[in-house]
């Protein structure tokens, strides 16, 4: 197969028995709806099926692996990439004893509902938007849980086609960020969490989903969090004043809550949500988030930093 895409013409594509699929448009697998065509998408059949076709892939052509999109603004430009997207014979769900297995396509609410029937502990999972793969690459967490406190390794396959195990040591967990090899795509991951009453954690996930409910604009187009909640932030520079912020509260007391541009929006509901309220484009959303960043470093001299992964060209 051959690409006549800009970045890709005259490529040879290596065959695959998974599914090929030249110029797929992103707003289509993106939860806020937005962005332009993928040069490739590319759905494998199995793990050898994408271990073959990265390993024929000319090594110039760029890779991007993507989950549910549920963390993600792809640029109304579209990306000049390979996109490779899991699916259904990725998504299984294993628990040995007090080890939890998920694939990368899992969704977190279903690992998370798994684990507590079998007595296991990953609460935090049920309300974080998304699938195994990504909360593993941007040690998700919630409730002051994250990924990396009951990560126990990754299945991956790397740029090159080769399949490797990776541990904490080899990701290096950090708040909202690991050292997953730039083009790696993950399997699978391994998880050992702490056991629990089986009825005791669904009453704690029901619990935590009306709270996010309440608090939250599930109903809306959104990506979750849009910044990072900003940390060790002192107001007069001295070491004993540092202290922890919400990315919300500085949003809003820089009068940005429901600040609007074209057809994006800061929600109403939760100051710290980026929202596209029905016809907004990746540009409206992105530059709208820039604003806030500049009103709220003008107002408090925070530099508030994405959440949300940005990636592909302007229109």
């Amino acid at each position: 197969m051959r690409t006549n895409s800009a970045s890709m013409k005259d490529i040879d594509i290596p065959p695959v028995r998974g599914r090929l699929t030249p110029g797929k448009a992103l707003s289509e697998l993106t939860w806020l709806r937005v962005g332009g065509p993928a040069d490739l998408l590319f759905q494998p059949a199995d793990p050898e099926d994408l271990a073959d076709f990265l390993r024929a892939l000319p090594p110039e052509v760029p890779v991007f692996p993507m989950g549910v999109g549920s963390n993600l603004i792809v640029r109304d430009g579209g990306l000049r990439a390979v996109v490779i997207r899991l699916g259904r014979g990725f998504n299984a769900i294993e628990i040995d004893g007090g080890r939890v297995t998920a694939g990368a396509a899992a969704l977190d609410a279903h690992v998370a509902r798994k684990a507590a029937q079998a007595g296991l502990d990953l609460t935090y999972l049920r309300t974080i938007p998304g699938a195994i793969g990504g909360a593993v690459r941007m040690n998700a967490g919630c409730y002051g849980t994250y990924t990396a406190d009951h990560f126990i390794s990754a299945e991956v396959i790397l740029r090159s086609g080769e399949r490797v195990t990776l541990g904490p040591e080899d990701l290096n967990f950090r708040y909202r960020q690991t050292d997953l090899p730039e083009g790696a795509v993950i399997l699978s991951a391994s998880f050992a969490p702490p056991e629990g009453d089986p009825e005791a954690l669904e009453a704690r996930m029901a619990e935590q989903l009306a709270k996010r409910d309440a608090t939250q604009p599930t109903k809306e187009r959104s990506a979750g969090s849009t910044f990072r909640n900003p940390a060790g932030y002192s107001s007069t520079g001295r070491a004993d004043d540092v202290h922890d912020l919400k990315a919300w509260k500085v949003i809003e007391e820089a009068g940005m809550r429901g600040a609007t541009q074209g057809g994006a929006q800061m929600s109403e509901k939760h100051a710290n949500f980026l929202i596209n309220t029905g016809n907004a484009s990746a540009a409206d959303l992105e530059g709208l988030g820039e604003e806030v960043r500049k009103k709220v470093y003008g107002h408090s001299g925070i530099r508030l930093e994405w959440e949300i992964m940005r990636i592909g060209e302007p229109k």
